[in-house]
């Protein structure tokens, strides 16, 4: 099954009624790994952490009247290689303008502690006996020893009301033609997806980040991929 690129064209916000909320807590898991800093891979020759700051300002002021949101970072910080892994706001209410600020703050450097991450994240929602949804934004491959499909089959068999969404930002193979937008890779945390019931949804654009966030935030409050657009 190959990975969906998402176009804003059908995700464009949708009103939501008075009282109109999720349910469950989710936890946003954002990479701020050095390669969030990379230039070159894109035809504008921008970071890519410019672009996901962009996407996030877009999506969560309409995401944060709907549910109670959190965030671990991994990347910045500890040894500047693998101990890096944050949690830098548990789930509340109105949590559009802390993650914001920590997002725009960010100097993407270390490694992509993903596995661990996302842990934290379950962790932090209490995952053995509380649903909930943990929302991984993510550039590559996990380089700090982590093994998240381990991770995956770990959360299938002991936490059922647990959902992992993986969104891979502009992920690149190791031999990939800089001058062809690499559509078809995808990071080695799908298996996170498809061992909790969640989606994986590949995003080279910003338009398609925002689209990405909106589904898999948004509870179906801003519509599934049957309203989206799909590119295979």
């Amino acid at each position: 099954m190959k990975a969906l690129c998402l176009t804003l064209a059908a995700m464009t916000a949708l009103p939501v009624s008075a009282g109109e909320s999720c349910t469950e807590d989710a936890m946003i898991v954002f990479d701020g790994s050095g390669s969030m800093a990379e230039i070159g891979f894109n035809a504008i020759g921008e970071p890519r952490i410019v672009q996901a700051r962009q996407a996030m300002r877009q999506v969560l002021p309409d995401i944060a009247v709907l549910r109670r949101l959190g965030l671990v970072i991994y990347g910045p910080g500890g040894d500047r290689t693998c101990r890096n892994v944050d949690l830098r706001l548990r789930p509340q209410w109105q949590a559009d303008t802390p993650i914001i600020s920590e997002i725009e703050g960010l100097r993407p450097a270390g490694g992509t502690a993903l596995t661990d991450g996302v842990r934290l994240a379950a962790e932090t929602l209490d995952y053995l006996h509380t649903p909930g949804a943990v929302v991984l934004v993510t550039d590559g491959k996990e380089t700090c020893g982590g093994t998240p499909c381990q991770l995956a089959a770990e959360f299938a068999r002991e936490a059922p009301g647990l959902t992992v969404h993986v969104i891979g930002f502009k992920v690149r193979s190791d031999h990939w033609d800089w001058n062809t937008p690499d559509t078809e890779t995808e990071s080695v945390a799908r298996c996170l997806a498809d061992d909790t019931g969640g989606q994986y949804l590949n995003a080279e654009t910003v338009d398609d980040l925002i689209g990405a966030l909106r589904v898999t935030l948004g509870c179906n409050v801003f519509g599934s991929l049957e309203n989206i657009t799909a590119i295979e």
